[in-house]
């Protein structure tokens, strides 16, 4: 095996003390970084005041999902009360708040205290660390939004419910889930990248969010007069928040009828065109960032 030779220019080294060890490759030092990101996004290796928010909005999505979950087992319901699918979607604002919190904690801090530049300058590449970041904050969402989907799944077996439709609900709300996640990280890991200055990284996000969110509930309630959503325009309408593109396009992917509608394959295709641009554009953008601070 060919000796693996050091970049020119990297430090190796930003402490007092030598190291002669053996030296891990970009995938392991990308890991350690991303399983790190994720343990910060739950205050975990953080002060107690660090973990309050990220374990008190995770409570927020479990708790009400147990005492369902309790209900339905005790009362012997004849279907379940609550979709998974359905439910993330209930819960939006207390997935926006998590997202505001914690993405500014993930990307902004190290270039609020100039460490970033440290971190550029060692062997991981800005790329590495830009991806690492943001795939933490993706597996931090999908911990938030799958515990209570996990939950509701178990439920529905105990409450003996027909396992191949759980099973497919359960995949499906998950699946969502992930499309969600990936989205939501993408926007705000660039819009907390964006500035170091958190209070404003969390403004940002949550404006963001809830306002393309009202506008777009807002037009498709004035387009959609049956409320029965036959008018394609307000299908469309769908594309202006982050949430409800991720649930018309998992409605469309997942073919998931359960709101009453599904999409088109040309509307479908439409929807999956703008969600992959979305999230490559927020992707490049975030990438660029770190190439100005590693430029200096």
């Amino acid at each position: 095996m060919s000796e693996q030779v050091p970049r020119t220019g990297v430090i190796h080294d930003i402490g007092y003390r030598h190291y002669d060890g053996p030296r891990l490759g970009r995938f392991a030092i990308s890991q350690a970084l991303l399983v790190a990101s994720v343990r910060h996004a739950y205050g975990m290796g953080r002060s107690g005041k660090s973990k309050v928010m990220p374990i008190l909005l995770l409570a927020v999505m479990v708790v009400p999902v147990a005492i369902i979950v309790g209900i339905e087992v005790s009362l012997q319901l004849d279907s379940p009360p609550v979709i998974p699918a359905h439910y993330v979607f209930y819960l939006q604002p207390v997935i926006a708040l998590y997202l505001a919190a914690q993405a500014p904690q993930l990307f902004s801090r190290d270039l609020r205290y100039g460490s970033i530049v440290l971190y550029l300058a060692r062997p991981p590449r800005r790329t590495d660390y830009a991806l690492a970041k943001l795939g933490a904050l993706v597996i931090a969402l999908l911990i938030l939004i799958g515990i209570p989907l996990f939950v509701l799944y178990v439920g529905a077996l105990l409450a003996k419910f027909d396992f191949t439709d759980m099973t497919r609900e359960f995949a499906t709300g998950l699946g969502g889930g992930v499309l969600l996640s990936i989205m939501l990280a993408s926007i705000g890991g660039l819009i907390a990248a964006a500035t170091p200055r958190r209070g404003f990284a969390v403004a940002a996000i949550i404006t963001a969010l809830i306002v393309s969110f009202t506008a777009t509930v807002t037009t498709t309630a004035i387009l959609d007069t049956d409320q029965e959503m036959t008018s394609t325009a307000a299908r469309f309408a769908n594309l202006g928040s982050p949430f409800t593109l991720s649930r018309t396009l998992s409605t469309f992917v997942f073919r998931d009828d359960s709101d009453g509608w599904m999409p088109t394959t040309a509307q479908g295709l439409v929807f999956l065109a703008v969600y992959l641009i979305v999230v490559g554009l927020c992707v490049w953008g975030l990438n660029r960032r770190y190439a100005k601070v590693a430029r200096g």
